[in-house]
């Protein structure tokens, strides 16, 4: 009978392989940027097909950029667009690994 082992022991090895690493790290990028935009449009009361108009997005690009979806890496001009349409102004940095969340 096999042990059930947990999600970090799985998910580590996979994650050794720098392919596998840089596919997930592009993958929570994604996500986060999606969460960020979902929150705001959100908090601001506006409506999916109201940032798409704002951004030249169509509705169904905004559903999946907030979802993190299979879309390629946002650009930055995107990235500016929404900011823009959602009151905000981007900020492009780099942060010490020891001080990143």
């Amino acid at each position: 009978m096999s042990e059930c082992r947990g999600w970090h022991e799985l998910r580590d090895p996979v994650l050794a392989a720098t392919e596998a690493r840089e596919a997930y790290d592009a993958a929570r990028i994604r996500f986060e940027l999606g969460h960020a935009v979902r929150e705001r449009r959100e908090a601001l009361g506006m409506t999916q097909d109201q940032l798409a108009r704002a951004t030249g997005m169509r509705q169904p690009a905004v559903a999946r950029f907030e979802a993190g979806g299979t879309m390629p890496m946002p650009t930055l001009p995107l990235l500016e667009r929404l900011a823009v349409a959602l009151g905000m102004r981007l900020r492009v940095g780099f942060e010490p690994l020891d001080r990143a969340s």
